[in-house]
């Protein structure tokens, strides 16, 4: 229907005028909303209607390549709006296309419907894998993390039904495939860091994952698919993470997982993507957001979240007010961790959360006594972690923990023992590729480097440097490779 609709002659003088509104309003008298242009393309509904009304007028080539490329104008119409007339996308609606506009003009609205949330994501996939540089591009927004929350918090859920034209029937099946195949590159992440599976990871879901979500399906389908995507995007978005921890694209991917799980009603899953947001808030020094981001995740789950999540939600809260530097506020967070911890019955928890057990509890422990100065503590709980661990196949979470330890004794005087545990993290998670692994060296380095003992550290870097790992944190402009 677009093609021929867009081969009229009227069509053509509209969109030579790059006049977007034109175009709207005749696609809208033929029988395709608004709310399928926006899933099509990755423009956000409401800037198609001020298109549509004249509030506004579209002027950026990557608005009026995503518009192309998402309907799948004709070549004339291409041609009269200035873009390549043999562009893949003439073939017709939900071909994969070759000029995405840039994911930093589509993906930091929170989207009001399904149907957005589903365009919003596939944009964001497509702009992914177009530029291999947009992991490291542009700055997070701390506004969009409160925008995100606020929206979450207070927005009604409705129903995703697909009815897109052109949809290939969707099953429970089909859902069901696509989330084992999705819990495939979650052990991958787990035991190899964000930087070995991600860019696979964003090909198969701007292909499985973009079909599905274009495709025709029944309601109950649709929230069962739309959780599962959430689920998927939120691995996207802990793996670009984890990539390049300071990565506005990973916060991109948080906020549309986020607005993916609220479409699907899933309240928990959405909680548990505002407790990930504050993981990266108090990473990038956002530690006031971090804590509210924590406590927005709570208080949207009262009464319906289980004891191992709320438990959660608050090492995520003392994370951040540790690194404030507010003692008596963590201590008051970590006490109530442990009191939901202590309730929980892990049966009743959803399988994304299970993860979380008392080698975990021990590393966020660690993590903020580091913080707040306790060293003898900090070494207690991550020695905790550590030893828990062991014999399980060493992953990356167990990385983070050993060098909190190796930290810790470094504070408390013990450089030699430090060293040792950094070693042994260093031959451990050698087959790591993780930016945050990093990060945790790269602190080591410095707090060892202040400790003063020129000879013990000199020593270490002699026996560190054949380290992949160690020898990227010595180049403070590089993440990972």
């Amino acid at each position: 229907m677009v093609e021929r609709v867009c081969a009229r002659q009227d069509v053509i003088d509209a969109c030579a005028d790059r006049d977007l509104g034109a175009v709207i309003a005749v696609l809208n008298a033929n029988g395709l909303t608004q709310g399928q242009m926006a899933s099509l393309t990755g423009l956000h509904q409401n800037r198609l209607s001020d298109y549509k009304t004249g509030k506004h007028q579209p002027k950026e080539y990557s608005i009026f390549a995503a518009f192309a490329d998402g309907l799948g104008l004709p070549p004339g119409a291409r041609q009269a709006l200035g873009l390549d007339a043999s562009a893949p996308a003439a073939a017709g609606i939900g071909v994969p296309q070759q000029r995405p506009a840039p994911a930093d003009e589509l993906s930091l609205e929170y989207p009001d419907t399904p149907v957005q949330a589903a365009g919003n994501v596939a944009s964001l996939w497509r702009a992914d894998l177009a530029d291999q540089g947009v992991l490291v591009k542009g700055r997070i927004d701390p506004g969009a993390w409160n925008d995100a929350s606020l929206r979450w918090l207070v927005d009604p859920v409705s129903t995703p039904e697909g009815d897109l034209p052109g949809g290939g029937r969707v099953g429970m099946g089909d859902v069901e495939r696509f989330r084992v195949t999705v819990e495939v590159f979650r052990q991958l992440d787990d035991r190899f860091g964000g930087g070995h599976a991600r860019p696979a990871l964003i090909q198969y879901l701007s292909g499985d994952g973009d079909r599905l979500l274009r495709g025709r399906y029944t309601g109950t389908v649709g929230t069962a698919l739309f959780s599962s995507v959430a689920e998927a995007t939120l691995l996207a978005a802990w793996m670009s993470y984890d990539s390049a921890p300071r990565s506005a694209l990973a916060q991109r991917y948080f906020i549309q997982a986020l607005a993916l799980a609220q479409a699907a009603g899933d309240r928990l899953l959405g909680a548990s993507i505002l407790d990930a947001m504050s993981h990266q808030a108090t990473f990038t020094g956002r530690f006031g957001e971090a804590a509210n981001l924590a406590r927005a995740a709570r208080t949207g789950t009262t009464g319906i979240a289980t004891a191992t999540l709320t438990a959660h939600f608050h090492t995520m809260e003392a994370r951040a007010l540790a690194r404030l530097g507010d003692a008596r506020a963590c201590d008051r967070a970590l006490a109530e961790a442990v009191r939901e911890f202590e309730r929980r019955t892990p049966d009743d928890d959803p399988d994304w959360i299970r993860y979380f057990d008392e080698a975990e509890l021990a590393a966020e422990f660690g993590h903020c006594l580091r913080d707040l100065g306790r060293a003898t503590d900090a070494a207690q709980y991550a020695s905790r972690s550590v030893v828990a661990a062991d014999g399980a196949g060493f992953v990356r979470s167990d990385f983070f923990a050993t060098m909190v330890l190796a930290d810790a004794y470094l504070a408390a005087g013990d450089l030699k023992q430090g060293c040792a545990t950094a070693l042994r993290a260093l031959t451990a998670g050698e087959l790591i590729r993780s930016g945050r692994c990093v990060n945790y060296l790269r602190e080591f380095r410095q707090h060892l480097v202040r400790a003063g003992d020129a000879t013990v550290a000199t020593d270490f870097g002699e026996r560190a440097r054949g380290s992949r790992l160690w020898r990227i944190a010595a180049r403070p402009d590089k993440a990972e490779d």
